[in-house]
């Protein structure tokens, strides 16, 4: 009687097929070998997944980033590193330029980006920084990342650093990007004030300290009206120098989330939404020409007073030669008078003189 031949199903690379059983053990031999093989390719303390070219990173204590990676690689995730600085150069080892498209650095207590850092990065179109603690950025910073499409800055402490996100954004390398997300950095103002070198069609500034955009910014914004701009979240004060914001919203509609912003100053209007706001709570025309009269009124007594001391002076110049003749009969008769006076006062010196002598 013939034997019959087992067979075993085996799984590789997705796919089943069958072999024979007394093969089984061989083919278990290079299974192993060859993902050992894929894990080789893979960082320390790395997650490699080929097939949607992935590679997410997690330790606490590494201070440096992730080297070496897979040529496939197009996505880097990286998470709870201590990088308290990114180098320059820090992505360009050995003169070999990566295909990364998608790069992530949140939560890595990152605080200074260096010049060039992301040097070699030049496929690379969404960038996030979210989640670190930025207090020093290069104006070369982002030099060289010519196809970035997102730039993400959430929450990363940018208050004090406001100054030297907007020198490191106004770079030629950046005249692609066009979402910028800087929310939840307590910036009191808009920190990118020239729109040229960008490209940008959404800027979110939601969740902040700002309280009104002013009118060089307003002006910006009416120059790129492709641009679309969040503002929820922040504490608008709702006074007269909230005009030209106010009219902004009102005439344009490049404010994505205009519906959801509300008044946190004064008091009597605090919650109100800006939409809801009347011309009068935000006209200064009033109170500006309050001041002008008050400065004209001022500037007309000035002007009075100094035409009557010029008549006086005119009047006095005219008649100098009476003034004169006036001032002389007045020294005369002065005179006159102290000369009667001193004559009495020798006759008479001392009337007590005269009453003993009786």
């Amino acid at each position: 009687m013939e034997r019959r031949k087992t067979w075993v199903d085996y799984y590789g690379n997705g796919k089943a097929f069958c072999i024979p059983k007394r093969y089984s053990c061989w083919a278990t031999v290079m299974c192993v070998l060859s993902l050992v093989a894929k894990v080789d390719n893979c960082p320390a303390y790395c997650t490699c997944r080929e097939n949607n070219g992935t590679v997410t990173c997690r330790n606490l204590r590494e201070r440096t980033l992730p080297t070496n990676l897979p040529q496939w690689a197009n996505t880097l995730i990286v998470r709870d590193y201590n990088i308290t600085s990114l180098l320059g150069g820090s992505f360009s080892h050995n003169d070999t330029e990566l295909e990364l498209v998608n790069l992530s650095l949140s939560g890595n207590n990152i605080q200074i980006i260096e010049a060039y850092a992301f040097l070699g990065l030049t496929r690379l179109q969404n960038l996030d920084l979210s989640h670190n603690r930025l207090i020093s950025i290069a104006s070369q910073a982002f030099y060289g990342l010519n196809e970035l499409r997102c730039l993400c800055l959430n929450d990363s402490s940018l208050n004090s650093a406001a100054m030297q996100v907007s020198n490191a954004l106004a770079t030629d390398s950046l005249r692609n990007l066009q979402r910028l997300e800087l929310s939840g950095n307590q910036l009191k103002s808009m920190p990118i004030t020239e729109f040229h070198p960008l490209n940008l069609t959404m800027l979110v500034l939601t969740n902040n300290s700002i309280q009104t955009l002013g009118k060089e910014n307003v002006s910006s914004l009416n120059e790129h009206k492709e641009i679309q701009v969040y503002l929820a979240s922040n504490p608008f004060k709702c006074n007269c120098e909230l005009d030209s914001f106010y009219y902004w919203l009102k005439n344009a509609s490049q404010c994505a989330d205009a519906s959801l912003l509300l008044c946190s100053e004064p008091e009597s209007k605090k919650g109100m939404p800006l939409e809801k706001l009347k011309k009068d709570d935000v006209e200064c025309v009033s109170s500006d020409l309050e001041a002008v009269s008050e400065a004209v009124s001022y500037v007309f007594l000035g002007i009075v007073l100094a035409l009557i001391g010029v008549v006086f002076l005119m009047v006095l110049y005219l008649n100098r030669e009476g003034i004169n003749r006036w001032l002389n009969n007045i020294r005369e008769a002065c005179r006159d008078q102290m000369e009667v006076y001193h004559y009495r006062y020798e006759q008479d010196s001392d009337p007590r003189l005269a009453n003993v002598a009786v």
